[in-house]
């Protein structure tokens, strides 16, 4: 992806985890055992599916694309961060960009994905006779390439208006890593467009997704609601339960950063919900995948007592 350099700088310097004195090594494992078991974690989920047949349906196939994602997510972030807390705290001006689209395609990508998977919980509760013939696993992957279509092409925008942004040699990013607001606020130009563009883009994807998702339950609860057994009714519940904790994680974190009402927010908020979004949630995806979803948490005790006795 090439991109003109229209700016007095060659690169920009992460500020990162700023006075944190004497706890920057304790920072750096911390996070490097986060990053590992993130990686690790959704590695372990991607395999248990792909290695056993009967989890190849619907549900799991969005799972196991959704932790495909996740691993691609962190990558594009947590790396840097701990070059950063090593002292490496320069990037250049095209991998800074190319950071910050990444990291927005993923991000999209996976908002939409969401979506998908709230519509085939949707279908499965409130259509299931119907839901064999609809949802099949050709259909989940042809729901799959549009969401990373629609990932690709999203932040195309906001990237073609960020590459046009001078810097007059102000080069310190107040982030963890590249981001829009970051390099916005740092730029020497006019903003308003961007400021306004980067609003508009991030609302109406998150909240198109956000009423896609509130409307399946709303059904989904409706038709739950008129099974006549407390038995039936937990077990609809119980395949919804995952994927709505997953949601509101992903969405409050995300909408808390990117829909700005002001252009300017204090450093310190950026970066905790930069944490949150792009460390903790991907960390607690594959935990609540397996804890949560009975099939998947069965499997796992059979393979670890298997491996325990042998």
């Amino acid at each position: 992806m090439a991109i003109k350099n229209q700016t007095q700088v060659s690169e920009f310097i992460i500020i990162g985890f700023s006075n944190i004195g004497g706890i920057q090594g304790l920072l750096f494992t911390l996070l490097l055992i986060i990053y590992l078991f993130t990686i690790c974690g959704n590695i372990t989920v991607i395999t248990l599916i792909y290695t056993h047949r009967h989890l190849h349906v619907p549900l799991y196939i969005f799972v196991a694309i959704l932790s495909f994602l996740e691993i691609g997510y962190t990558a594009v972030t947590i790396p840097k961060m701990l070059a950063n807390l090593l002292n490496n705290k320069t990037i250049s001006y095209n991998g800074c960009l190319l950071q910050i689209y990444f990291l927005h395609c993923l991000g999209i990508t996976e908002t939409y994905l969401l979506t998908a998977m709230a519509y085939d919980r949707y279908l499965a509760i409130c259509n299931p006779l119907k839901y064999p013939s609809i949802m099949t696993a050709s259909c989940c992957f042809q729901m799959a390439a549009c969401c990373f279509l629609l990932g690709l092409f999203g932040p195309l925008t906001q990237i073609i208006l960020l590459s046009k942004l001078q810097y007059c040699g102000l080069n310190k990013v107040e982030h963890i890593f590249c981001d829009f607001a970051p390099l916005i606020n740092i730029s020497c130009s006019d903003t308003t467009l961007n400021f306004s563009v980067d609003f508009t883009i991030n609302a109406f994807i998150i909240v198109i997704a956000f009423t896609c998702i509130i409307y399946s339950y709303v059904k989904i609860i409706s038709a739950v609601l008129k099974i006549s057994t407390n038995e039936g009714r937990k077990k609809a519940f119980s395949t919804c339960g995952a994927h709505i904790t997953v949601v509101s994680l992903f969405f409050g974190s995300v909408a808390f950063m990117y829909i700005r009402l002001t252009k300017n927010y204090p450093a310190s908020y950026d970066r905790i919900m930069a944490v949150i979004y792009s460390v903790l949630t991907p960390m607690c995806n594959p935990i609540i995948f397996s804890l949560r979803n009975k099939e998947i948490r069965e499997l796992l005790k059979r393979i670890i007592t298997r491996k325990m006795k042998n």
